[in-house]
């Protein structure tokens, strides 16, 4: 699995909120462009947000499934950008004194994405999720989800 980490300024409860609304998904996950629906309970395992990928107006819609979940500390989701395929995402968090670590895991699980050789797959998820971070610390940092 591709795995990146950043030490926030931010507290784990401040980021574990962002992480918890599935409606800021967007504002912070690259690549997801806007989301349309989000189960009740999300968080939850078994629960789904339903995002679209893509810039419009080439957007793809589909979904992501909560499938492990310790609340304010990791979160497992199956994404799912379909014709890309799906991949197995962790993220958690780590108490830092004030602030927290954040470590994303990626992997392709299904699809054509699976053929990519990591050498080549890892590198790309990198960037993505590194950018990811920074997003979701800047949203921490500025109250959202509050």
């Amino acid at each position: 699995m591709s795995t990146v980490s950043q030490l926030f300024n931010s507290s784990a409860e401040d980021v574990w909120r962002v992480i918890a609304d599935g409606w800021l998904y967007s504002g912070w996950v690259v690549g997801a462009s806007r989301i349309r629906a989000v189960d009740p309970d999300w968080p939850l395992v078994g629960t789904q947000l339903h995002h679209s990928v893509g810039a419009w107006p080439l957007v793809i819609n589909d979904s992501s499934r909560v499938t492990a979940v310790t609340p304010g500390r990791s979160l497992e989701v199956v994404a799912r950008g379909w014709p890309m395929g799906e991949a197995k995402v962790e993220i958690s968090l780590e108490d830092r004194g004030a602030g927290c670590l954040v470590t994303i895991s990626e992997d392709a699980i299904k699809g054509p994405g699976t053929v990519v050789p990591k050498f080549l797959r890892d590198p790309a998820i990198d960037v993505r999720n590194r950018e990811t971070l920074r997003r979701l610390e800047l949203m921490a940092a500025g109250g959202a989800g509050r």
